[in-house]
């Protein structure tokens, strides 16, 4: 699949579970942002019949931090799938402050496609990648 597949964008609004010590957006939570925007993503594309029958799970996250987001920053979060391979699929995701357009932090991620039924990993079929165009 090339990078020219659909974007996919939400906004999110820093609160304080989001701070850690130094009072600034946990890395962790960069984290569960990355993944749940991946979630809601295929949420909103695949159809009723392929959510039952499969599961993506993460094989791999790499993530470059940038800059620092504080308590009520407005962040948008932009994912896209950059590549696919028979049963992986790489996602992008950058995370910018919607305000300023500064880049916070940028990801790359590898997700793993699986049978739900029996767990093993699953063809990425043409159909499948087309969900995301």
């Amino acid at each position: 699949m090339s990078a020219n597949s659909e974007l996919y964008q939400k906004h999110i609004n820093v609160s304080e579970d989001d701070l850690d010590d130094q009072q600034h957006v946990n890395n962790v939570r960069y984290v569960q942002w990355i993944q749940d925007v991946a979630q809601e993503h295929w949420e909103t594309r695949a159809s009723e019949e392929q959510k039952a029958g499969l599961a993506w799970v993460v094989v791999r996250h790499e993530i470059d931090y940038k800059k620092e987001a504080l308590l009520n920053d407005e962040i948008l979060l932009e994912t896209r799938i950059i590549d696919t391979t028979h049963v992986t699929s790489l996602r992008e995701v950058v995370i910018k402050n919607n305000n300023s357009g500064k880049l916070l932090a940028k990801a790359k991620t590898t997700w793993c496609l699986l049978d739900q039924k029996t767990k093993k990993p699953q063809r990425i079929s043409d159909e499948l990648k087309q969900i995301f165009q």
